[in-house]
């Protein structure tokens, strides 16, 4: 019998700053790193990344993947990352088939590469880069019930010891970036990191609870103050979707001088 996965939801920080040595983001850069060294090396690692969105949901399938420096205003070096881990288009045939199974529609995509939202938090868990990649992209919808279906397809892929990554920030309000110092601020990006710890890790809640919960996630304390575009919480719903149970640890840190947190199923 196969392996299964392990499900891990990062938040990644802000563009290539953990790769510059950024002071923000050392909790961010040692939570990768204790994650992989702490779960057994994946065989292949499939990535839900925030920064990539596509109608139907597309699956990266090219064997040699180039990297997408998507983002703006950072050091020459930013431009210069690499990252050239291969793709594996036999896993990126098994995603699109999982999908099939709950109906949804999805094409391999054989030209786009790898974003950073993809190849910063694998540049720093697994710098060798000799981990095969397949991405997965976000639906435009921001539907959260189809973004937990599609997770719930991942579960039925049979691939031996598989790694499934979400990788998005739990707090994404661009504007309050800039104020580190406000209360108001701070508060409201605690109170919707209390309610999303509790969500995923309280092991009291059913699955229906839980599930209804991240379904209902802009009910939350200061949901869109924390999230005003919900594209980078919905890869925790794909993670959830997979994993079907409360986290097994939970990692509570502070990014670009914000409160994020991070989930491990094992």
């Amino acid at each position: 019998m196969p392996q299964p996965a392990n499900v891990f939801f990062l938040s990644h920080g802000g563009g290539p700053l953990p790769l510059l040595g950024e002071p923000s983001h050392k909790d961010m850069v040692e939570c990768l790193q204790t994650v992989a060294a702490k779960i057994k090396k994946p065989s292949a690692i499939l990535m839900i990344s925030a920064h990539w969105e596509a109608t139907p949901i597309a699956i990266t399938a090219s064997a040699t993947p180039k990297l997408i420096y998507d983002y703006y205003g950072f050091p020459e070096q930013a431009y210069q990352l690499t990252y050239p881990c291969a793709g594996q288009p036999q896993l990126a045939n098994l995603v699109q088939q999982a999908l099939a199974t709950r109906n949804i529609d999805s094409k391999l995509d054989s030209q786009r590469g790898f974003d950073h939202g993809m190849f910063v938090p694998l540049k720093i868990m697994y710098p060798e880069a000799d981990i095969p990649c397949v991405q997965i992209s976000l639906h435009p919808s921001l539907d959260p019930l189809l973004h937990v279906e599609i997770g719930k397809a991942l579960q039925h892929i049979d691939y031996d010891n598989l790694l499934i990554i979400g990788s998005g920030f739990t707090f994404h309000n661009m504007r309050a970036f800039g104020v580190t110092q406000s209360s108001d601020v701070n508060q409201q990006n605690q109170a919707f990191e209390n309610w999303l710890v509790s969500t995923i890790a309280d092991q009291t809640l059913t699955e229906q609870q839980r599930e209804q919960q991240l379904l209902a996630w802009q009910q939350a304390p200061a949901a869109r103050f924390n999230h005003p575009r919900e594209e980078h919480l919905l890869p925790l719903h794909v993670c959830y979707g997979a994993a079907m149970c409360s986290s097994t640890e939970v990692f509570e840190l502070n990014i670009a001088n914000k409160r994020a947190s991070m989930y491990l199923w094992q």
